[in-house]
């Protein structure tokens, strides 16, 4: 009768050992308001090439809102769909770990903050990524403004 007890209760444990971990890996950043990022002082700029046979145009740009680094993806931006598409930042490349959100919308201006632990220097490229097929949608190269 105890056996199936400690069996569960060390399932718990290890359910519950492993949430936090994956959690503190990247904290949400705080949230910027469209209103906000109108002020940003915008420091690099691209536009979107579509991939995987995908169409997303427009431009997007990184730029600091007061000490908050966001992603703006401007009012010409659009995307002709899929499932799971997310927007991160990468250098030369996709990178996983700089995951910022779930898109919000296919097309026009929207705003992700980067979270603190993001050094924004290393990276030269924002991506439209599908989480659930692992493939690109769409870059932006960054240039310096």
């Amino acid at each position: 009768m105890l056996k199936p007890f400690i069996t569960l209760a060390a399932a718990a444990l290890l359910v519950g050992a492993c949430a936090p971990a994956a959690q503190k890996a990247q904290a949400p950043a705080p949230s910027v308001t469209l209103a906000q990022a109108a002020d940003a002082a915008v420091t690099a700029r691209g536009t979107f090439v579509g991939k995987s046979k995908h169409v997303t145009t427009g431009h997007a740009s990184i730029g600091r809102v007061g000490k908050q680094w966001v992603v703006i993806l401007e009012d010409d931006f659009t995307f002709d769909g899929a499932p799971d598409p997310h927007v991160a930042l990468g250098n030369n490349g996709y990178n996983q770990d700089a995951r910022l959100a779930l898109l919000s919308s296919n097309s026009g201006k929207q705003v992700y903050a980067i979270p603190a632990g993001l050094d924004v220097a290393q990276f030269n490229e924002i991506w439209i990524w599908c989480k659930k097929f692992s493939v690109p949608l769409g870059v932006a190269t960054l240039s310096l403004t």
